[in-house]
């Protein structure tokens, strides 16, 4: 599956807002956002013209793919799941896109952003249920155990994990062990889970227009 490798930073100037794809950075005056918050481009600022609903839709639709990660192809998939699904297929969605492994393992403070998570299982450090998954949209399911690697444990990243670990509050969908190191699955995401300013409503209606 094909990632987004360009300047993250300019995703973040282009929505007008931080959304934390360089995890501490992000908190820094070297964030992109703090040091200039105009769009990218020559023509960023100028005057923007007045955004049309299917502009709204398509920016929030842009904003959640940033979020996550998510190629066009890949979000698509995950709409067309979620609209087979009995109920409110925005939730769902979001619901998808909680599950994936990448955004466990940055749930759970294994990392300090998703693009980490990501390089970190992509290199085979992880662990689900004692078994290697090396795919970041590996989805998760209640019970699942997310570790790392024995070998993994003798790496640097590893020992300024434990230091770093207590910093991020952790969702109630998920618990962590940290004298293990482990993760755990404790329930599904619901929507009140999820500290995201994303409106998943937009969305929806971008596809079903």
């Amino acid at each position: 599956m094909g990632r987004y490798i360009g300047p993250v930073c300019r995703i973040c100037r282009r929505v007008g807002e931080k959304l934390f794809l360089k995890g501490e950075r992000c908190l820094t005056p070297k964030c992109g956002i703090e040091r200039r918050a105009s769009p990218p481009g020559d023509h960023g600022a100028a005057r923007r013209r007045r955004v049309s609903e299917h502009g709204v839709q398509l920016r929030e639709k842009k904003r959640a793919r940033a979020i996550y990660g998510v190629l066009e192809r890949q979000f698509s998939k995950y709409f067309d799941e979620a609209a087979k699904k009995p109920g409110v297929t925005g939730q769902y969605l979001l619901q998808l896109l909680e599950r994936r492994l990448d955004n466990v393992v940055f749930r759970l403070g294994l990392a300090d952003s998703r693009p980490q998570a990501r390089q970190v299982i992509n290199h085979g450090h992880v662990t689900v249920n004692g078994r290697k998954v090396d795919v970041a949209s590996f989805k998760v399911n209640v019970g699942d155990k997310i570790s790392f690697k024995e070998r993994s444990k003798n790496t640097e990243y590893y020992k300024q994990l434990i230091q770093d670990l207590s910093r991020r509050p952790m969702p109630r969908w998920l618990s962590l062990d940290p004298q293990a190191i482990t993760g755990s699955v404790t329930a599904l995401p619901e929507p009140s889970d999820m500290d995201l300013k994303v409106d998943e409503r937009l969305i929806v209606e971008f596809y079903a227009r």
